[in-house]
């Protein structure tokens, strides 16, 4: 293999790994966002939940209609709140999947190089032996041609 050949494909190979290392970042970034984005959004249910058997107990009691009106203002907000955060939860799941094949797909370009450049290593170490045969049977032609003159 030729030396600008290999210069090239050494290049190409380590653009490769350093894509492939900030598509590991972006993947490893997306997972926690999106593992964060989950809890807040479990956070907000659990919440939610205990809002509701809260007041659940205190209506049990009797209570104002204008303390109704509050319960349900507040509860339809956290309502609204939990739907928002289970859509950023799920846009970040999104986001992470995409992460996960890009790094797939960078893993595969420095993979496929690698094979490459092992490839045309092994065919320039080919076309080596093959001279160095070639070379090695001239000189021993020469060298029994040379006996066989003298005898």
């Amino acid at each position: 293999m030729s030396a600008s050949a290999n210069d090239t494909l050494g290049l190409l190979l380590e653009r490769a790994e350093g894509e492939r290392d900030a598509a590991a970042q972006a993947l490893h970034a997306a997972s926690a966002q999106a593992t964060a984005a989950r809890a807040q959004h479990g956070e907000l249910s659990g919440y939610r939940q205990d809002y509701q058997q809260r007041w659940t107990q205190s209506f049990a009691q009797g209570t104002t209609m204008s303390i109704v009106g509050c319960y349900r203002s507040f509860g339809q907000r956290l309502d609204q709140a939990v739907d928002t955060q289970g859509h950023v939860a799920q846009h970040a799941d999104q986001r992470q999947e995409r992460a996960r094949e890009a790094l797939r797909q960078a893993e595969l370009r420095v993979a496929a190089l690698r094979q490459l450049i092992a490839r045309r290593q092994a065919e320039a170490d080919k076309v080596t032996q093959r001279r160095e045969q070639r070379t090695s049977d001239e000189f021993a032609a020469r060298a029994h041609l040379r006996r066989t003159a003298h005898a």
